[in-house]
């Protein structure tokens, strides 16, 4: 009976986060986890190593010693080689593993005989709400790709009425309303700006009404159709690309700050603003470009970095906003982890059933394979 959890720092670069939080520790405790947490694993994120040991954790020197013992390892980022080397056979590796970018990773994971799941392929059913790292990261991404905005524009956001006379409200343009667009409309709201919005998905206009913004765009019948039955868009055509180039055109070059959101699992991020577009907007003007990660939906955005093109045009380029509120994410993915980790367990001891429809959609690598549908090639 029982079994351990390993929780190590993350090495990749930037990375901010941690796979476990001391709450987060105390609930796998009760399901009859030891845990096993390296020094130094929360530190980014504000959580030291006391209130780990004090929350039941046991704290290691190494994130080999960690490995070496750990039944399951919980992760943020997919593993390194080193990391995939120190890991005993037949070790669960549970993360947000980015399985179509880091295919070399899964495929090291299988060749240790590790059992993986990818947390980004979580079906989004009413049963895996609680473990849907998608939304609970992108949430906090949102939010954050508003700040860096207010940051990067040279004004206030507010309408502001003075003695000295009226300060004008900024007019922010959301494109792409996923979780992290719905959350960016309501934080540009609560700052005071005019606020609009586009989608593909003709679900999302009472979304973005409900929250006080104005939608924009071309709503045709193919807008009518562009959802998949997992909710999210779909690629649209080339004509209707082009229908809503040409609106955006207009649109956006009234606007001062533009948030870019839109992203197509397994695919790189669709063009959304072009050159001429950035060409078109005012000086001073912001554009975040939360896609960067996977090809950026602007044109000039240069990924992991902030640049100002030749008309004065802001492009906010970072990598893994989330990790910019490290504490708030870090919270938000160990509660992620800790309803997955409740399939895992069955009365104090790993029994995965995988039969189960979310750890069967969330299994990619078993039995010395790569095992999901999708990463066939």
């Amino acid at each position: 009976m029982g079994f351990v959890i390993a929780v190590i720092k993350e090495r990749r670069a930037g990375e901010t986060r941690v796979a476990a939080t001391p709450d987060s520790v105390k609930k796998l405790i009760g399901l009859g986890a030891q845990v096993l947490v390296e020094a130094g694993a929360g530190e980014a994120a504000a959580y030291t190593d006391q209130t780990y040991k004090e929350a039941g954790a046991e704290i290691v020197s190494t994130a080999k010693a960690a490995l070496g013992k750990a039944d399951v390892v919980f992760k943020v980022r997919a593993p390194e080689a080193a990391e995939i080397a120190g890991l005993k056979s037949g070790a669960m590796v549970v993360g947000a593993l980015d399985p179509y970018r880091e295919k070399d990773a899964l495929k090291a994971l299988a060749a240790k005989g590790a059992t993986a799941f990818a947390m980004e392929f979580v079906p989004r059913i009413t049963r895996a709400q609680a473990m849907d790292i998608l939304s609970s990261q992108a949430n906090l991404a949102g939010y954050r790709a508003v700040i860096e905005a207010a940051e990067a524009y040279g004004r206030a956001f507010p309408m502001m009425m003075t003695a000295a006379g009226t300060v004008a409200a900024a007019k922010c343009f959301i494109m792409g309303v996923g979780v992290a667009g719905l959350q960016a409309i309501a934080t540009a709201r609560r700052l005071g700006a005019v606020v609009t919005a586009t989608d593909v998905r003709p679900a999302v206009k009472e979304q973005v009404e409900s929250l006080g913004a104005k939608f924009v765009g071309v709503e045709d019948e193919e807008f009518k159709q562009a959802e998949t039955a997992g909710g999210y868009a779909k690629e649209m055509s080339d004509a209707y690309k082009a229908k809503q180039a040409e609106l955006i055109a207009s649109h956006i070059q009234k606007q001062d700050v533009v948030i870019t959101t839109a992203l197509i699992p397994g695919r790189p991020a669709p063009k959304l603003v072009s050159k001429v577009h950035v060409e078109s907007m005012k000086p001073g003007s912001v554009i975040v470009d939360l896609a960067v990660e996977q090809g950026g939906n602007c044109e000039l955005s240069k990924p992991g970095e902030i640049v100002t093109t030749k008309n004065g045009v802001t492009i906010v380029g970072l990598y893994n906003l989330p990790g910019r509120v490290a504490a708030d994410a870090s919270a938000l993915y160990a509660r992620n982890l800790v309803s997955f980790a409740g399939l895992l367990v069955k009365d104090g001891a790993l029994a995965p059933d995988f039969e189960d429809e979310i750890l069967k959609a969330a299994l990619v690598a078993q039995g010395g394979k790569v095992v999901h549908p999708s990463l066939q090639s």
